[in-house]
């Protein structure tokens, strides 16, 4: 969620005039093991601190109809133990060192991390390495983080029905490519995940070749290449080959979906195809993009909330979002919930002529400046944060992408043009590549005894696409 900080955007805005220079005391080191593994060392030296991140490439998309979110069942696996360390050692012997630890998996990766005092960084090492290859994947265990993972399902999604409908519209919006299916899975194939499927996709995809380790903070690289040749580098590397390649076919028109469940409001999701930084024809498209969703949603004084929410009162809430980031093309997406007696069609019709505004008038100079200013200075803020600071590195190159573009980013959305803006909008922000899905709420009492919205829309919902 973007936040406003108008007093700091506005001291922040001198930036604009001003060469970017990433500072020598935040160099990245780069080295690889000879098993393939990649380490990025950033160096932070303002607290003794330090994090460490493990990235393997891995995730949502590289699953297929049948296991989807298994990536996700393996995140949790992780922590059940191996030989050395039993079932839930990982996390304890961190604690005792005041260290703190989670793992996170995405469509385009899984990544596990560590946040500690930089004498405890050999300890996270040691944990990491012996897992990486080592994890035991008892049966009984497995069954019964099975059902908790089937219950964060229904949690999550099932009974939110926003995230359902935003689910249903991402399986609209993909007909082949693989970020039609949920992180979490489909409930049908978590219910019948084995544990032979399980061990098969950690041999495959967990190994030094496959994965990416950054440490950032208060670290000299010369130690951390020491402790990562000491810890991972005795690992054999697995020869891991990339997914095969599954592209989304060329929309050819709108498609459009209804969502008939039970719920107490309405809400709206739209998106529009669009490339990121791996697949635009222009270089300077996903930086155009980036702007432009912060032109719709950059805080209070952004289009939606000064055009819809304040101005017109169509909308309680409205969003734009996109990210120039991704292993695949993505979309452009916005979103929202209707004032108290608006139909969710005027809200639809709303954010479409917001659209349309952008296709037809280029952005003033001010309103363009003052847009760059905050997402320079939102850039500037994250920054500060050590986690964040490595998380940019990990995701980079775990989705195929050099670490350095991260430095790239400051300087490339400082030269987006209104021109550019206007001509990603006419470019991509179109019909034929638009995906709608509406949620027509239905009346609570349809709801089960339990109290529980049904699973599925065949159970008590209905989802109409066309």
């Amino acid at each position: 969620m973007r936040t406003a900080r108008p007093l700091i955007y506005l001291l922040l805005a001198t930036l604009l005039a001003l060469p970017w220079h990433a500072p020598k005391a935040g160099a990245v080191s780069e080295f690889v093991l000879d098993n393939g593994l990649k380490v990025l060392v950033k160096e932070d030296h303002r607290a003794p601190v330090a994090v460490s991140q493990l990235w393997y490439k891995v995730g949502a998309s590289y699953e297929h109809g049948g296991i989807t979110g298994l990536s996700h069942m393996l995140e949790h696996m992780m922590f059940k133990g191996t030989e050395r360390y039993g079932p839930g050692e990982f996390s304890r012997l961190l604690a005792e060192a005041g260290a703190s630890d989670n793992a996170f998996t995405g469509r385009d990766y899984t990544a596990y991390y560590q946040k500690l005092g930089v004498d405890k960084l050999e300890l996270a090492f040691r944990l990491e390495a012996d897992r990486m290859r080592g994890l035991l994947l008892d049966r009984e265990e497995f069954l019964k983080e099975r059902d908790v993972v089937a219950e964060e399902r229904r949690l999550r999604t099932e009974d939110r029905p926003n995230s359902r409908l935003y689910e249903q519209f991402m399986a609209a919006a993909y007909v082949a490519g693989p970020y039609g299916h949920p992180v979490i899975g489909w409930m049908n194939d978590i219910q019948n995940y084995t544990v032979e499927d399980l061990a098969a996709w950690y041999e495959r995809w967990y190994a030094p070749d496959n994965a990416v380790l950054v440490v950032a903070g208060d670290v000299e690289p010369g130690a951390v290449r020491a402790l990562a040749e000491k810890h991972f580098g005795a690992i054999p590397a697995a020869g891991t080959a990339p997914p095969k390649p599954r592209r989304e076919p060329a929309q050819t028109g709108p498609r459009h979906i209804e969502m008939s469940i039970p719920a107490r409001l309405p809400y709206l999701v739209m998106g529009y195809k669009t490339p990121n930084i791996q697949t635009a024809g222009e270089a300077w498209e996903p930086y155009a993009l980036t702007v432009l969703a912060a032109i719709l949603d950059g805080g209070s004084s952004a289009r939606l909330q000064r055009e819809l929410v304040r101005g017109a009162e169509v909308a309680a809430s409205a969003s734009a979002d996109y990210s120039l980031y991704q292993r695949l093309p993505g979309l452009f997406t916005l979103s929202g919930l209707p004032a108290d007696g608006v139909p969710v069609a005027r809200l639809e019709t709303a954010l479409e002529g917001v659209v349309e505004r952008l296709r037809r008038e280029p952005v003033s100079d001010d309103e363009l400046e003052r847009v760059k200013t905050q997402v320079v200075a939102e850039d500037v803020f994250q920054r500060d944060s050590v986690f964040y600071q490595a998380l940019r590195l990990g995701m980079l190159e775990t989705i195929g992408l050099d670490w350095r573009l991260d430095d790239a980013f400051v300087d490339a959305v400082r030269a987006v043009t209104a021109e550019q803006v206007q001509a990603v909008a006419r470019r991509y922000l179109v019909a034929d590549a638009l995906t709608v899905a509406r949620l027509d709420p239905q009346s609570m009492e349809t709801r089960t005894v339990a109290g529980r919205a049904p699973s599925s829309p065949s159970q008590g919902g209905n989802a109409r696409v066309h």
